[in-house]
């Protein structure tokens, strides 16, 4: 077995002892460099890891259901899907910036979509026509400025979202509240595997198997908001999920956006209150948008005019320093320029997408990166 491979089979071991949440797991791996050693680690060691008591230890110590976790191994195969987890370099990293990240994600799709610059586009299943020509507007004028769009899978708003990326070739990711073989709604399935031909993802923090009980749909709206620059509620009624969403933005200190919409539309008047209380920024214009966001929206020209100035006139923190000579150089592969200037590559990768977004650097396929 893979070195990989196994860092994945601890993690997924990790998952099914009850109780253990995604945050103790964050806390292990922070504490411990090779996540492969966590379940021969004596409970000494165990307890002087912030957040990890007496009865984690003991949980960790004593686990022994290792044909569970083979199980959950051998299904992610026969799905199709792939894994990954908060240690791998391809989690993304503005996810990792939440409270509480999932440990695992299972992917179909392109992993690098996760990371790119991206909003989130939500609101009702129940739309009007009003809140379906402003959803296939603003996500299209949205994907024209090179940004992912990231949102649920469910009918309504999150459907024309993923559908006008799509159309005007972004890339999309949806994220579900169910297993990765278990999609729901399943009326949507050509929806995702269009998803995943054009370029973007499906994923879950949900093992396969897991049905889409109602009480995973809040938690993984917390995955849509925090992968996100932004939050756009488009249409939403006061309660919902894309209200919760639209908190957990605020939570996770998203930009948050919101239509407005006529009085007497009860479809809207989420939207309407989540600008009466200052919560969200009234949108008219997707410039109202990318106004707020640290992306690069200018004309072309404008565009090349900034790519002209040199890295060294900018304010740039010790890591970015470092980054971008050694990116003078030659370009690099990410676990490469980890190697490189002695920086782990998570923290890496949080500098690099500040840099992309700042105009400095390029990503390419496979996780290159080079000096504009």
């Amino acid at each position: 077995m893979g070195k990989k491979k196994k860092k994945h089979r601890v993690l997924v071991a990790l998952s099914v002892i009850p109780g253990f949440g995604s945050r103790r797991i964050y806390k292990l791996l922070k504490n411990i460099d090779d996540p492969e050693e966590i379940f021969s680690l004596g409970k000494r060691k165990l307890r002087s890891v912030e957040g990890i008591g007496e009865a984690s230890a003991l949980s960790i110590l004593s686990f022994d259901d290792w044909e569970k976790v083979d199980h959950l191994l051998e299904e992610t195969k026969k799905s199709g899907s792939n894994i990954i987890t908060l240690a791998d370099p391809e989690y993304p990293p503005l996810l990792k910036q939440i409270y509480d990240p999932p440990a695992l994600l299972w992917i179909k799709g392109n992993p690098e979509a996760l990371s790119q610059p991206g909003v989130a586009v939500v609101g009702t299943r129940n739309t009007s026509a009003y809140g379906r020509n402003m959803a296939k507007k603003l996500t299209g004028e949205l994907a024209e400025h090179g940004l992912c769009i990231f949102s649920g899978l469910a009918y309504g708003i999150d459907s024309i979202a993923h559908q006008t990326a799509i159309e005007f070739k972004a890339p999309t990711v949806a994220v579900l509240g169910s297993g990765i073989d278990n999609l729901y709604p399943k009326k949507n399935a050509d929806l995702a595997n269009r998803i995943v031909k054009s370029g973007g993802a499906v994923i879950t923090e949900f093992p396969p198997g897991t049905n889409p009980d109602a009480g995973n749909f809040p938690v993984r709206n917390r995955i849509v908001s925090g992968m996100s620059l932004g939050v756009l509620v488009v249409e939403s009624g006061l309660k919902g999920g894309s209200m919760i969403t639209a908190d957990l933005g605020l939570d996770q200190n998203r930009e948050v956006f919101a239509v407005p919409h006529p009085l007497g539309n009860p479809s809207g008047t989420g939207c309407n209150y989540l600008i009466k209380r200052g919560a969200a920024k009234l949108v008219q214009t997707v410039d109202d948008i990318l106004e707020e966001l640290p992306i690069e929206h200018s004309p072309e020209s404008s565009v090349q005019e900034e790519k002209k100035v040199s890295w060294r006139d900018r304010e740039l923190d010790e890591t970015a320093v470092k980054i971008c000579e050694a990116l003078e150089e030659k370009p690099f592969q990410v676990d490469d320029l980890s190697d490189a200037i002695g920086v782990n590559t998570s923290r890496l990768l949080v500098s690099l997408l500040q840099l992309e977004m700042d105009g400095i650097v390029l990503q390419k396929a496979g996780k290159n990166f080079e000096l504009l």
